[in-house]
């Protein structure tokens, strides 16, 4: 098999292990209607069910990052997989709120293995110049996975038979495992890093990114904001039912990330070869440009306009998502790439574990409209601040980087 051709069935092997990542995190909470009658939840325990994931997903993603500078990334992500299955069929069997938070924060623990090790790998298999189209096409597994996962547990959870949806899904992850696990014993990988400097201490000289790790808490609030309370926010206010409430919460939004994910990816790879600051500017433009539109998806009065504002969101937001890793890849070594994933991850992860919460405490008082506003406001702010950096930081960090083409 060619160099290209092995490159690229890594990417859909890869794919379809974090499209089921997705499914699995995200089909509970399109079921937030049967799960406070079923199992007797409020509305702020609802919102913990996102947290307790994320918070405990943050605090994995670090270490994950370093075991995957240190030993077999393939081998990671295999594991990562078959351990999130398995906690997945168990989420079937809960029988009370405090059950399903435990499951909640097990899977975090299992799902933190993956990310860093995955994206590491993908971009390991292509040039500098591909990167950013090797990693936004992975990361469109993620838009499928919300969206899939979403639909799927509402309509599962219409039929009364949410527990199946769990059943399901935990049993395609283990059934993939296998061939899974084939391919990717015949995919080469660089040496792992086995020296005793420890990776954070390279990170750290690195301004720019420790920039990205302030502005990304900022976009991923926002996005699991609507991950966690979209479905709930359209089903309360339009009054749909549970699947019609999660597809016109995910299909708009991630459709049109699909579409930023791809374009951003590429456009990316293009204006790189004439202005190396290229992905910065992309992500500057993504969280200035969404911003609006994540105003617009909470004071629409209609559901008509509320899909645009989501399309809009979804296609700003998509310029983001393709090039947050590989920018970071752009300032820091190659040897402390998972490292530097699973710390983005990790800032990320403690941030938007509040967004889910707050969606939860703050529901009836302050609104999920108003939350929605003020975060536009917070992603504007990141957004100057990216372009600061990008005039101040990034050409000390990266010498060879023009700030204009």
């Amino acid at each position: 098999m060619s160099l290209m051709r092995s490159a690229g069935a890594l990417v859909a092997f890869m794919w379809f292990a974090y499209f089921l990542n997705y499914c699995d995190r995200q089909a509970v909470f399109s079921m937030f209607p049967a799960l406070r009658a079923d199992l007797r939840m409020t509305d702020g325990q609802l919102g913990l069910v996102g947290s307790v994931f994320l918070w405990v997903y943050a605090f994995g993603c670090p270490a994950s990052g370093i075991l995957g500078d240190r030993f077999s990334k393939r081998l990671l992500v295999v594991l990562s997989l078959v351990v999130w299955s398995i906690v997945t069929l168990g989420t079937g069997l809960v029988a009370s709120g405090s059950m399903l938070l435990v499951m909640r924060a097990a899977m975090g623990v299992s799902e933190s293995l993956y990310m860093s090790s995955a994206v590491a790998l993908t971009a390991g298999a292509y040039p500098a110049g591909q990167r950013s189209r090797a990693v936004s096409l992975l990361m469109t597994g993620q838009i499928a996975g919300t969206v899939a996962g979403s639909w799927f547990g509402g309509w599962m959870a219409d039929l009364g038979r949410w527990r199946d949806a769990f059943f399901i899904l935990g049993g395609v992850g283990i059934a993939f495992a296998i061939p899974y696990f084939k391919f990717l014993r015949g995919v080469g990988e660089p040496a792992p890093e086995t020296g005793s400097e420890f990776s954070f201490s390279g990170l750290g000289r690195s301004r720019t990114f420790l920039l990205l790790c302030a502005v990304f808490p900022v976009f991923v609030f926002g996005l699991w904001l609507l991950y966690g309370w979209l479905p709930a926010f359209l089903h309360d206010k339009f009054h749909l039912s549970q699947a019609d409430a999660a597809f016109n919460a995910t299909v708009y939004l991630q459709s049109a990330t699909l579409v930023g994910v791809l374009g951003g990816g590429m456009f990316a790879d293009h204006l790189s070869r004439r202005v190396r600051a290229a992905r910065f500017w992309l992500l500057a433009a993504g969280l200035g440009l969404s911003a609006p539109c994540m105003h617009a998806l909470g004071s629409c009065d209609t559901l008509a306009v509320t899909r645009l504002a989501a399309t809009g969101f979804g296609l700003f937001s998509g310029l983001f998502i393709a090039n947050i890793f590989p920018a970071a890849f752009d300032v820091v070594a190659p040897g402390t790439r998972a490292t530097a994933v699973g710390l983005l991850n990790f800032c990320g992860a403690v941030m938007s574990g509040f967004a889910t919460l707050f969606g939860g405490l703050w529901k009836q008082s302050l609104g999920i409209d108003r939350l929605l506003s003020l975060t536009a406001l917070a992603g504007l702010a990141a957004a100057a601040a990216l372009v600061l950096g990008i005039r101040m930081l990034l050409p000390a960090d990266h010498p060879q980087t023009p700030v204009s083409s």
